[in-house]
């Protein structure tokens, strides 16, 4: 690791994260006129954010930044893709990494493994359907989409949210902080699918604002480091149903879904990798046969 890099990663130790989240939020959420303006310009031209993609092009459009974070994209840019026995992207970014879940370990980065237990809120029971299944990681860079859509149809069983750290999620971060998934904040939501149970973790990372789900809206538990869970119906009129394509949640500000699935339930496609792109909609995964 270079001197640069080390040097990024030892402030990340030493600043105090949720203070700046929360000022950047702050910020992030105001009507501050001109200064928002020229912030969400400079923020286009620095990431390369593709605005002819939004339903609203320009910057004048928005009157927050997480207005502008949280855009909506034109419906023709990311049609769905997939046949009915295929899972597809949930999200516009790159896959960190996928795989096998070895018992439940699941790989981070070399030299980096961290808990399926863990990550999903330190409940055994939570995590025993997905023991010896299958994992992807998908980061968001910031010039991304940070609108979440469902990969199949599901049915929601249970949220769970997990204080924690408020690490960077970025590609430098996860090979040199251990336990990076599952100890940064996070929020987890179960599903009952066609394609068994499904798993998928919305972490945190530094300046998120927030983060918020279709059902839920923002997140936000009492303050404190207790895990907080809500358990839905699955049938009946209170049942929460999604369907492929649907929104889910969003980020204001960028960050990571992790998603797990059972053993021997779903095969990804051939040519994913890490660091492959992926866009919302394309074909992710097949029902394994």
């Amino acid at each position: 690791m270079s001197t640069t890099d080390r040097i990024k990663i030892t402030l990340q130790y030493v600043t105090p994260k949720h203070l700046l989240s929360r000022l950047v939020g702050y910020f992030a959420a105001a009507q501050a006129g001109i200064f928002t303006q020229l912030f969400i310009k400079w923020f286009i031209k620095n990431y390369k954010v593709d605005m002819s993609e939004a339903i609203h092009e320009q910057p004048a459009d928005y009157q927050t930044f997480n207005d502008f974070f949280t855009r909506y994209l034109k419906p023709e840019m990311r049609p769905l893709l997939t046949e009915q026995d295929e899972l597809a992207h949930p999200v516009d970014g790159a896959v960190s990494q996928l795989g096998k879940i070895n018992g439940e370990q699941i790989f981070q980065a070399k030299g980096h493994d961290y808990s399926l237990t863990e990550l999903l809120g330190g409940d055994k029971q939570d995590a025993k359907p997905f023991m010896e299944g299958d994992f992807a990681t998908i980061y968001l860079a910031p010039k991304d989409y940070h609108r979440i859509h469902m990969p199949c149809d599901g049915t929601l069983t249970k949220m769970i949210y997990v204080p924690g750290d408020l690490f960077s999620v970025n590609p430098l971060t996860a090979r040199n902080v251990p336990n990076l998934f599952a100890r940064n904040e996070r929020v987890v939501a179960l599903f009952e699918t066609d394609h068994g149970p499904m798993a998928m973790v919305l972490v945190g990372a530094t300046i998120v604002a927030s983060i918020g789900t279709v059902w839920s809206g923002t997140v936000t538990p009492p303050t404190g480091d207790r895990v907080h869970s809500w358990d839905y119906p699955t049938s009946g009129a209170n049942a929460i149903r999604l369907s492929k394509g649907e929104e889910m949640g969003h980020f204001k500000l960028g960050s990571t879904v992790v998603l797990a699935f059972a053993e021997d339930a779903v095969q990804f496609d051939v040519q994913l990798g890490p660091e492959s792109v992926t866009r919302m909609g394309q074909v992710m995964a097949r029902k394994a046969k």
